[in-house]
């Protein structure tokens, strides 16, 4: 019950910054009403939205589960987690959190949010190359180094089959 709190908390402090409070903070500071004229752009924007909290849900949920941590860099999973979407690519979680920016941007039509995750994206790229990654390796090695040279940081791949 305390690791699902300590998640919840996590995933709203962290995700939830970066996909809800900047963008409602960006698109409430643009003067205009942000979904007066409800289209085609905007239907089809909730399709990423969903899929990127999908994935959200998805890999909080394994952090949890399989590897016993929350995504909080001061609470991390104590075992590497290679199940689920982690199978496929090495980051979904940032990628979910991509995918919905860019639903997002879609939905309010919003350069600002577009060019927001831009940023965002190249800031946690040099964040997963100069910090995560070296992390994970100290922690689980050759585990890590087995995982890390059959799955793509970004782009989802052959599922992965070691343990």
């Amino acid at each position: 019950m305390l690791l699902l709190l300590r998640s919840v908390l996590a995933a709203a402090v962290l995700p939830g910054t970066v996909t809800l409070l900047i963008p409602w903070l960006i698109v409430s500071r643009s003067g205009t009403a942000p979904l007066r004229d409800w289209g085609a752009v905007q239907a089809l924007a909730l399709v990423p939205i969903v899929i990127g909290v999908s994935i959200l849900v998805r890999c909080i949920y394994e952090f949890a589960a399989r590897g016993r941590g929350t995504l909080a860099p001061v609470d991390p999973p104590k075992h590497l987690v290679v199940s689920g979407l982690y199978r496929y690519v090495r980051n979904p979680m940032y990628l979910g959190a991509l995918i919905m920016l860019l639903g997002e941007a879609a939905l309010f039509r919003s350069t600002t949010i577009l060019v927001f995750a831009a940023v965002w994206f190249l800031l946690v790229n040099l964040f997963v190359l100069f910090y995560e990654e070296p992390i994970l390796r100290r922690r689980f090695g050759e585990s890590y180094d087995r995982y890390r040279g059959a799955v793509h940081r970004w782009l989802p791949g052959k599922p992965y089959e070691g343990s």
